[in-house]
């Protein structure tokens, strides 16, 4: 389970980090899949990282990126640890505003002690709380830091879309959400099969007039009657599904 969260988690992180950038603005410098060139000198033991061509950042690969990711990021939060939804929205936090910031806000949120480790109170703290109330003050948080940065005026706009994609993402992975899902999952299949227990017993009652049997619940509606509407309504809910796929 920990291993498709984090594969899920990570696609989603990738949604928002493109492939080579070097924006003059940016601090991070040379970035290729959210790795900038720091960091990948960092990985490889390159010291110090300038002497790592520019080159490498762009010849990274999603492979490389992936381990890169689970160790600097996903495994020092240990993210793996949190509650489903929760663990996207630490992680992608971290990836984007580094992981002990990210910790530290999160223990905020938590009311626990904010060390920077994600420990057993943390993770206590964090399984025991509403999931959808953290992930929203979380990201709050996340919000408020990005909003004092200097480069707000120049990122803010593309911070911000992230932040709510993220959000939702995250909000909508939460047992919660997945429950309720599946709830509703269940309450279309049984609506679905109403229409057809309904058209069903029309056409057995038509099919009994016709036979003999005599259904006084009944009266009123002719077996050929009976037979026809039964027919209709089973084909017209087919034909009516069929449009809707097609739509």
């Amino acid at each position: 389970m920990t291993e498709a969260r984090f594969d899920l988690c990570l696609a989603a992180v990738l949604k928002h980090e493109g492939g080579y950038v070097d924006h003059p603005s940016d601090p991070g410098g040379a970035t290729n899949l959210g790795i900038t060139h720091k960091t990948l000198a960092r990985w490889r033991k390159v010291s110090p990282w300038w002497d790592l061509p520019k080159s490498e950042v762009q010849r990274l690969t999603r492979t490389e990126a992936a381990r890169i990711y689970r160790a600097l990021y996903w495994t020092p939060c240990r993210a793996g640890h949190l509650p489903a939804g929760l663990d996207l929205a630490v992680f992608d936090f971290a990836v984007n505003s580094g992981p002990d910031r990210a910790i530290r806000q999160l223990q905020a949120t938590l009311n626990v002690m904010v060390d920077g480790q994600v420990g057993p109170l943390t993770l206590d703290a964090a399984r025991r709380a509403d999931t959808g109330a953290t992930i929203n003050a979380l990201c709050d948080r996340r919000l408020g830091f990005l909003r004092g940065l200097s480069t707000f005026s120049v990122f803010g706009r593309g911070w911000s879309s992230r932040v709510a994609q993220v959000r939702a993402a995250a909000l909508a992975a939460t047992p919660h959400s997945q429950a309720s899902k599946k709830g509703e999952s269940l309450m279309d299949i049984l609506s679905g099969y109403k229409t057809y227990i309904a058209a069903g017993l029309m056409l057995l009652a038509g099919l009994a007039q016709i036979l003999g049997i005599d259904l006084p619940s009944l009266d009123g509606g002719t077996a050929g009657n009976l037979v026809l509407e039964a027919l209709a309504i089973i084909f017209l809910r087919r034909g009516l599904k069929g449009d809707i796929a097609k739509a």
